[in-house]
């Protein structure tokens, strides 16, 4: 039986296509790949575009209440404790609604709004065998030692 061999790209439609532009090449640093924004209304990103063309897409033309919730969450991973650490306080600077910071004990996460109110998560693996789901509440401000200490607590013994 064939299998996929992994996620290749997603895309999103938005409603306001310059400022989610903005947010996901400005802030969470995403390169533009190719762009479409007279024409089709389109926008190809890509972490490491030498790699993957695009990794995620976004469109003009998100419909329904303003309050519809079409996407439980769209994940970025990032190579270090430090650089997690680097996204909170650029979040917090930059007004960006965090809505939690957790240790899952496999990796540590940090959940926020994007402008148009997606959850967006920025998370580090730690490889830590920890079972799924696990959440445990941390302050990222905190040393990485002291949150790495919590991620290895939550290892079954």
């Amino acid at each position: 039986m064939p299998k996929v061999s992994g996620l290749g790209h997603v895309g999103i439609f938005v409603r306001d296509l310059m400022k989610q532009r903005d947010f996901y090449s400005r802030i969470m640093g995403l390169e533009i790949a190719d762009e479409d924004i007279e024409g089709r209304g389109m926008v190809f990103m890509s972490a490491h575009p030498d790699e993957e063309h695009h990794e995620f897409v976004i469109m003009e033309g998100r419909s329904g209440p303003a309050d519809a919730q079409v996407i439980q969450q769209i994940s970025f991973k990032v190579e270090s404790l430090t650089e997690l650490k680097e996204f909170h306080s650029v979040f917090k600077s930059e007004g960006v609604p965090i809505q939690r910071t957790v240790s899952h004990g496999n990796a540590f996460g940090m959940y926020a709004s994007d402008p148009e109110g997606n959850t967006i998560e920025i998370y580090y693996k730690t490889g830590f065998p920890v079972p799924q789901p696990h959440g445990d509440p941390v302050d990222l401000e905190s040393s990485e030692e002291d949150l790495l200490d919590i991620a290895r607590a939550a290892i079954p013994s």
